[in-house]
């Protein structure tokens, strides 16, 4: 039997990816850093990519722990690919889980991947430079699935 899942402790300073609870953008993540760590256990979290309302600066937030989890390993080998490997893209400011329906293509001399994404419900052609290999975080270790 496997331990409880462990409590991961951050830092001010540490990167960190945040699960976007948000009607329509439910189960994308977006890159944060630390910025507080408030005293009733919950972080402060200044997003790479997210703006404030009136887009004076990077939006700050202040979370619990399981709304955040630790950067993933940054794997890009989408020569690796196979059809419904599960991945990750990075499309409108954050990263969304999809399947791979279809081979590498070449397009304009690059290389592009056919995604489905089950929580969008639509299918996008991706540039193989904004797909990661998808990883879940299982008792503190990442897993790939791919």
């Amino acid at each position: 039997m496997r331990p409880p899942l462990s409590k991961i402790d951050y830092e001010v300073g540490d990167k960190i990816e945040v699960c976007s609870k948000e009607e329509g953008f439910i189960g994308s993540y977006y890159e944060a850093t630390i910025a507080a760590c408030l005293e009733n256990k919950k972080y402060v979290v200044c997003y790479k990519t997210l703006l404030e309302d009136d887009e004076s600066g990077p939006l700050k937030e202040t979370l619990f722990p399981k709304d955040i989890r630790p950067i993933p390993p940054r794997v890009r080998n989408y020569h690796r690919f196979q059809l419904n490997h599960k991945v990750d893209v990075f499309y409108n400011d954050g990263w969304w889980l999809g399947i791979i329906t279809s081979k590498k293509t070449l397009m304009r001399k690059r290389y592009y991947f056919r995604v489905y994404f089950t929580t969008l419900g639509r299918m996008m052609y991706c540039h193989c430079s904004r797909i990661r290999v998808h990883h879940e975080l299982i008792y503190g270790d990442w897993i790939s699935e791919s």
